[in-house]
């Protein structure tokens, strides 16, 4: 089953960079981490290639400027998308101090730093990385300096996860009013159905 890209769209807009690492973070989770998206079982990676290919995959969705990691690589990049869901859902049930846990310990982890960088021509900009650090290293401290940096704003309750039965995906809700509760347009209208199916007695 094809997860797809998670949607990032609407009239939020963080600074281009924390953008990239939050979209990133959300498509590790899907494509990672994730066992029901819309409504159906989702076959986790079963081996190194996979995880391997829906990694870059989750790199290319998001917009990541590189996607080619190795099979271990990947395989650290799937224990980062399991901790990832936990702040995700962490936020979605309000719970915004264990969230707040999990990114401090990913920060420390990755031993995060601020770096100011450029691939001539473009301008300089800022990774949350040396230039040193490896994929791993890299995403850890790029998505949990991304999500700390969303936590810490007023923008915290628009990290959610899917409210539709058997959907496991995560979402950044940046739309103008913040009142998102599902992955996608599919997930909302099948919780729609089934409501007015119930309402009717079918």
């Amino acid at each position: 089953m094809t997860l797809g890209p998670p949607t990032v769209t609407g009239q939020v807009h963080f600074d281009s960079h924390v953008t990239t690492t939050v979209a990133v973070a959300a498509a590790f989770v899907n494509a990672l981490a994730t066992a029901e998206a819309g409504g159906r079982p989702v076959a986790l990676p079963a081996g190194p290639e996979q995880v391997r290919a829906r990694a870059e995959r989750a790199l290319l969705e998001a917009g990541a400027r590189r996607a080619e990691v190795d099979a271990d690589q990947a395989a650290g990049l799937q224990r980062l998308a399991g901790r990832l869901r936990e702040v995700f859902a962490a936020l979605d049930d309000g719970r915004e101090d264990d969230a707040a846990g999990v990114l401090n310990v990913l920060l420390a982890q990755s031993g995060a730093r601020p770096h100011l960088h450029r691939h001539p021509p473009a301008p300089w900009h800022l990774h949350f990385h040396l230039p040193e650090a490896g994929p791993v290293e890299g995403w850890t401290a790029g998505c949990a300096t991304g999500l700390a940096h969303v936590l810490g704003s007023e923008h915290a309750g628009r990290l959610g996860t899917c409210a539709a039965p058997a959907c496991e995906r995560v979402f950044v809700d940046i739309s103008r009013n913040g009142s998102r509760r599902f992955c996608n347009t599919a997930c909302q209208n099948r919780v729609k159905a089934a409501t007015h199916r119930a309402r009717s007695g079918r």
